[in-house]
Parts: C-alpha cells; sequence; structure tokens
C-alpha cells in the first residue's frame, strides 16, 4: 500500500531548503557514512581542485571523491564526452557491441602488460572478477587451489568476498561467517607470505600502495620477491590498483614503480572520470578461465562511463603528464616533511608515492580533518591517526601550498603544536 502523499510536509530540494538534507538524510537514508554533524558541507558545484557549498563557500578538495576525481572536478575533456555519448546512446546490454567499449578496452591494454579485461562499475567489482578467475583458473589446473593469501590493513571492497579478503578485522565483525579461501600476511614482510603459501593457495592479492590502511608503500625487494614466489609455486599475483593506479602515484600503475608484471590488474575509482567504471585486466593464459556465462554485469561497460574513461585515459597519458604528478608529488612530499620538522610532536611519519600521500600522528586524526575543513581545506583519515591526500593529479603548486598552509595553521593550534 502506497503512503499518502502530503501527509507529511514535503521536502522541495530549493535553495531554502539545501539546510534540510542533513535532516532528510536521516529519515530516508541507511546510515552508512560518518559524516560530520555541523562540519561536513552540503556541496552544489565543483571546478577543479574546488568544491563549492550551498552557502558559496568554496573549499580545496585533497580529498578527490576518494581518488575518483583525478582530473578534478568537472574536466572539460570528461563532460564533453560524456554528454556527447549521452545524446547518441546512453546504455545498452552487453548482448550487443558498442564502440566505447572496445575504444576503453584497447587504451587499457596498450597502457598496461594486459591482454584483455572485463569492464564493471566499481572497485569492489573488479576485485570480485579478479577473485572469481583466479579461483576458476586455479581449479582448472588443481581442484586443491581455492585460497588466496592477502595482507593485513589491506582492503579490497565491500562485498563478501571482497570484504573478506580485506585483511582488516573490523571490517568484519557482525557479517560472519565470512567467505571461506583467504589467509593474511604481514604488508612488506616477504617471509610472512612465503610462510603461508601451501597446496590450496591459488594467488596473492596486494595494493602495491595501500590506501585504507593508512598509506603504506610497498618495497621494492618484497614486490619483486612476491613475483618470485608466485612463480616458483604457480599462484596468481593480482594487484589491486583501484586506488594506486591510473597515473595517482606518478605512473600509469603503481606497479610501473617495481618493474614487476602482475597475472590479473583492478582498476576503478579515477578512471571514469566521476562516473562508475571499473575494470579486471589479466594475461591471456588467465583470461581462457572465463567463459559466457561464468560472469557479466548488466552496467559494465557502460557506453557513457566509457567514453569518459575513455577521455581520462586519454589526458592521463598525455606527454608529460605523468612526469608532472610526480614531480608535484615530491614538491607535497616535501613540504609535508617540513611540516613533520616543525611539528614532531604531532607528525609521526610522512609517506606516499605521487599524489597519494599520507600523514601519520601521533593523536587523533578526526580532529586534524574536522577542523581543516572549517578553514576550507577537505581531507580525510584513515586507520585512526593517518591523513589522506589525494588531490588532483592535475593540482597545481599554488593549491597545494594553500593546503599546506592551512595543515600548519590547523597544527599549530592543536596541543603541542604550539
Amino acid at each position: 500500500m502506497h503512503k499518502a502523499r502530503g501527509s507529511k510536509q514535503d521536502i522541495r530540494f530549493c535553495k531554502e531548503a539545501l539546510t534540510m538534507l542533513p535532516e532528510a538524510e536521516k529519515k530516508y537514508l541507511i546510515n552508512t557514512y560518518a559524516r560530520q554533524a555541523g562540519i561536513t558541507p552540503v556541496l552544489v558545484r565543483g571546478k577543479g581542485s574546488f568544491v563549492f557549498d550551498d552557502e558559496g563557500k568554496e573549499y580545496l578538495d585533497f580529498v578527490g571523491g576518494l581518488a575518483v576525481n583525478a582530473l578534478g572536478h568537472c574536466h572539460p575533456a570528461v563532460v564533453e564526452a560524456a554528454c556527447e555519448q549521452m545524446a547518441k546512446l546512453i546504455h545498452t546490454s552487453n548482448l550487443y557491441y558498442t564502440e566505447p567499449q572496445i575504444k576503453l578496452a584497447h587504451l587499457l591494454v596498450e597502457h598496461t602488460p594486459a591482454d584483455r579485461l572485463f569492464l564493471c562499475n566499481s572497485g569492489a567489482e573488479a576485485n570480485e572478477a579478479a577473485i572469481k578467475i583466479a579461483r576458476k583458473y586455479a581449479k582448472m589446473q588443481d581442484l586443491q587451489r581455492f585460497e588466496i593469501i592477502t595482507a593485513y590493513q589491506s582492503f579490497h571492497g565491500r562485498t563478501m568476498a571482497t570484504l573478506t579478503a580485506t585483511g582488516q578485522e573490523k571490517f568484519h565483525q557482525g557479517f560472519e561467517p565470512l567467505v571461506p579461501g583467504f589467509r593474511y600476511a604481514v604488508f612488506n614482510d616477504l617471509d610472512s607470505f612465503r610462510a603461508l603459501a601451501n597446496a590450496c593457495t591459488c594467488a596473492i592479492m596486494l595494493e602495491p600502495v595501500q590506501g585504507e590502511g593508512g598509506i603504506h608503500v610497498a618495497r621494492k625487494d618484497f614486490i619483486e620477491g612476491l613475483r618470485q614466489l608466485c612463480d616458483a609455486h604457480g599462484l596468481l599475483l593480482i594487484f589491486d590498483e583501484v586506488q594506486c593506479g591510473l597515473g595517482r602515484t606518478g605512473k600509469f600503475l603503481a606497479a610501473d614503480h617495481y618493474g614487476v608484471t602482475a597475472d590479473i590488474i583492478t582498476l576503478a575509482k579515477a578512471l571514469g572520470g566521476g562516473l562508475p567504471a571499473g575494470a579486471m585486466l589479466c594475461k591471456e593464459q588467465v583470461a581462457a578461465a572465463f567463459s559466457p556465462g561464468d560472469h557479466a554485469s548488466t552496467f559494465g561497460g557502460n557506453p557513457v562511463a566509457c567514453a569518459a574513461a575513455i577521455a581520462v585515459v586519454t589526458e592521463i597519458t598525455k606527454e608529460g603528464f605523468l612526469a608532472e604528478v610526480e614531480r608535484k608529488g615530491l614538491y607535497f612530499k616535501e613540504g609535508l616533511l617540513s611540516l613533520q620538522r616543525d611539528f614532531p610532536g604531532l607528525i609521526k611519519e610522512v609517506r606516499g608515492l605521487g599524489l597519494m600521500l599520507g600523514v601519520e600522528l601521533q593523536g587523533d586524526g578526526l580532529v586534524v580533518q574536522r577542523k581543516c575543513a572549517e578553514r576550507g581545506l577537505l581531507i580525510n583519515c584513515v586507520a585512526g591517526k593517518t591523513l589522506r591526500f589525494l588531490p588532483p593529479l592535475t593540482v597545481k603548486a599554488e593549491e597545494i601550498d594553500r593546503a599546506l598552509a592551512i595543515l600548519q595553521e590547523t597544527l599549530r593550534l592543536m596541543p603541542d603544536g604550539g
């Protein structure tokens, strides 16, 4: 039975009603996001490195949609590509061919070690596809093999399988029993992974740079050792590049820093330039494990999302773009290290690659996150004490300076910051 209309006050989303959105959210949406009452703005517009709230206040956005807005907000190339495609064809079933899908697949294969790919909508879906194809491939070789080793402090998604793959107990609580077949080793500890590899292991799955875990960068010898371990035991190596891929670290793939090739790579976040897009890429022999009916996605490879993704990949791969990201990343990191020297009682460590940087604090990072937002800088706190910085890859030096100045001002007003 439908609820009678007009029985309760209608919420009309005009300018005057925008202030009611937090209350409306509490009424209609499931409480799954830890928004900060009184601090979290109602965002209505974005341009480049900035977003604007319903009162016209400007914020420097160094959350970047959690690494999604790699080209900033409303990049002209992405907007034009998406609008042009929407005027032609918004969606069709994957029973038929579409040009944007094949163009994007070609681009991604050209710029990665992969031979084939599966298109989807998110990082969790890309990782889910990776888990499925790894198991299918392994079982075709040996029916015993199904286990995947991941790292503690990893994050691979929110579906039941990717949640289980995530090596953080806090995300598991309340969802037991978890999906069988996952074991956890210590990040950057090759011996820990060696100790878990056995006759049931089919793959090792790893973020070259852990994002939600606190911006931890894998060592070169560790990544090289994992490749050798996989080769020695006939295991697949899966790199989850959902957050650290697509130029974020100053290379097209974070794995490019190590010169190591994975058998399976997952991408998402930045891929669609703000639209939902993900991909699971793999080597030819692995791809052969899937046949029609083994996996699918209704919206995967959507023409509009693919058109936007083509624009993103085209921009990222322009000559000099990634070198500039690497240069700006070093500049930003040096600024953060300078703050560490100024505030040794507050900042424990600065780490990261390119424009994927983290500042681990001695105390609660949520307080600093909130106070930075009050001053017009949006950042994100992960793992309780680490401030995560994910500015657009197009960020300007003066915008980095502005962010550093706000952070400096915030830290100065903290206890032990004087």
